[in-house]
């Protein structure tokens, strides 16, 4: 799978998975296995969950930049089993906005990352509280 990936030209992008990153227990264990050492809350970054969720098991999300240079999108929960919820790996030809649903194990701080080509990475947060998790945990 992995050569018919390469040979299409999606090679990089299926191989950049990270297995200590997905199995990361905190936010900062995540950023750590990814190689981020500082990372810096911006207004560019945008994050759009509900101030509540009352099921964890679907909680809706939106988030992005419009910033150019963009080349990874992470979103993360902070006390989730594991943290690292997603990774988007870009290129110039993709648009940074994503919207997707994630499950949530408690009240706790969701992280939209930007990891942009000359390696800043920008991020938001926001918390949600959580009145029935949807993690099992």
């Amino acid at each position: 799978m992995a050569g018919l990936l390469l040979a299409s030209g999606y090679g990089v992008d299926a191989l950049a998975y990270s297995k200590p990153a997905f199995d990361a227990r905190s936010v900062q264990d995540a950023t750590k296995a990814l190689n981020l050492s500082a990372l810096t809350e911006s207004k560019d970054v945008s994050l759009t969950v509900p101030d509540v969720a009352e099921n964890g098991a679907a909680v809706g999300v939106s988030f992005g930049t419009n910033l150019p240079g963009v080349r990874q999108m992470l979103l993360l929960v902070d006390k989730n089993p594991t943290a690292l919820v997603a990774r988007f790996v870009l290129t110039d030809a993709v648009d940074a906005q994503f919207s997707t649903r994630l499950k949530m194990a408690e009240t706790s701080q969701v992280y939209a990352v930007a990891i942009f080509a000359d390696g800043r990475a920008l991020f938001a947060r926001k918390e949600v509280k959580v009145t029935l998790s949807g993690c099992g945990a």
